[in-house]
């Protein structure tokens, strides 16, 4: 049985430390699978093309992505987990703890919204708290 992915435009913006901000506007797939929902899309960067899954759920949320840039960042509300972020050069290991973690999405309407804030280290460097919030819309064919 396969999985209805919706083909969603979404709206990626990371903040870091209040300061820096980078967006992104990237058309992707929206799908649910057992109890958590998924947006899925690419990006390409200087390197090459990044794949990046979104999963979301009530308690906890996954980035990973895959190609040019390898990363895995785990994220529970007021946990440390460790994760990963590789490239070309090397392998990190990162450190994410999520203080807010909130998704939620409105069938009816067609779009959802991730909102994730977050403190990040990697191999020890000084902390940096992120916001990363990911709005997403339906499109309507």
């Amino acid at each position: 049985m396969s999985i209805p992915e919706l083909p969603v435009k979404i709206n990626v913006k990371t903040t870091i430390d209040q300061q820096e901000t980078f967006e992104l506007m990237v058309f992707g797939t929206y799908f649910e699978k057992g109890n958590a929902a998924y947006l899925r899309y690419e990006e390409a960067m200087e390197e090459g093309s990044v794949r990046t899954i979104v999963k979301m759920a009530a308690k906890d949320a996954l980035i990973l992505r895959g190609g040019a840039v390898k990363m895995r960042l785990p994220f529970e509300l007021n946990r440390k987990l460790n994760g990963s972020y590789e490239m070309p050069f090397g392998q990190f290991k990162t450190v994410t703890k999520a203080k807010r973690l909130d998704y939620s999405y409105e069938k009816e309407k067609g779009k959802g919204h991730f909102d994730v804030l977050y403190d990040f280290s990697m191999e020890g460097s000084p902390t940096s708290t992120y916001q990363l919030e990911i709005a997403f819309q339906e499109e309507k064919k």
